[in-house]
């Protein structure tokens, strides 16, 4: 049987719980869905909102939220589900047991085959003053990786660290990559980076597809194929 109540502090699960047709009773603010309730942001959940909610289960995700959070909605006698999603092939296992927490059988998350030709390097910017970027060992990382994408920042010791202009004019052969999120990277920065960087290729892209797991997935993989190879031939 479906949990009857579930609130999730996970932008990505929200939209795949709503795909499986799950009641979500409320979400944060930064889940996109003005239509439902919002109990705070990822880091900063209204506890007492929530536990007056008397969810079922609570979903939380390790590097979305923030231990304290989970441990005082533990404290309240809530039931939690905790996600961790680090790479592309953590998605599937982490579905299934996602909708075997909430009681649902939907089908099996199916990605399409990785590429098998290498179709160049690129440099992921996630913010901005100052600029950051990720290393190998994160979830879009592993999604570019799955797409024939290098990172050229993959060797970095830290996993969301601190460059420089020059380090990536340096580093990058010519794509440069303005996810939506969690920046709101807008047209006005690709501009402002191919003057920087001299013309180098800049593309905004669609945060979410890059960085939301779930449902999303296999369609976004999908997406992201067809803009990376727009204008680009197999190295």
């Amino acid at each position: 049987m479906s949990a009857a109540r579930v609130v999730s502090l996970v932008p990505s699960v929200t939209e795949t719980l709503l795909a499986w047709g799950v009641d979500v009773v409320a979400c944060t603010r930064f889940c996109e869905q003005p239509d439902l309730r919002h109990v705070g942001g990822t880091k900063d959940p209204d506890i007492d909102a929530i536990v007056e909610l008397a969810p079922d289960v609570v979903v939380v995700d390790e590097e979305e939220n923030r231990k304290p959070d989970a441990d005082a909605l533990l404290a309240r006698g809530l039931r939690l589900h905790v996600t961790h999603v680090t790479a592309l092939a953590d998605v599937p296992p982490t579905l299934a047991a996602l909708a075997d927490a909430v009681g649902v059988s939907p089908t099996p998350t199916m990605l399409p085959p990785p590429a098998t030709e290498h179709s160049g390097d690129a440099c992921v910017l996630i913010w901005r003053r100052p600029w950051m970027t990720i290393n190998a060992d994160t979830y879009g990382s592993t999604v570019l990786a799955h797409l024939g994408i290098g990172n050229v920042f993959g060797d970095a010791a830290e996993r969301y660290p601190q460059v420089t202009l020059a380090e990536i004019a340096q580093r990058t052969g010519a794509l440069v990559l303005l996810p939506t999120e969690p920046y709101a990277f807008a047209d006005r920065h690709v501009r402002e980076l191919q003057g920087a960087l001299h013309g180098a290729d800049v593309r905004l892209l669609d945060g979410a597809d890059l960085f939301w797991w779930g449902a999303r997935t296999p369609g976004a993989l999908e997406r992201l194929a067809a803009e990376l190879s727009r204008g680009r031939a197999p190295c």
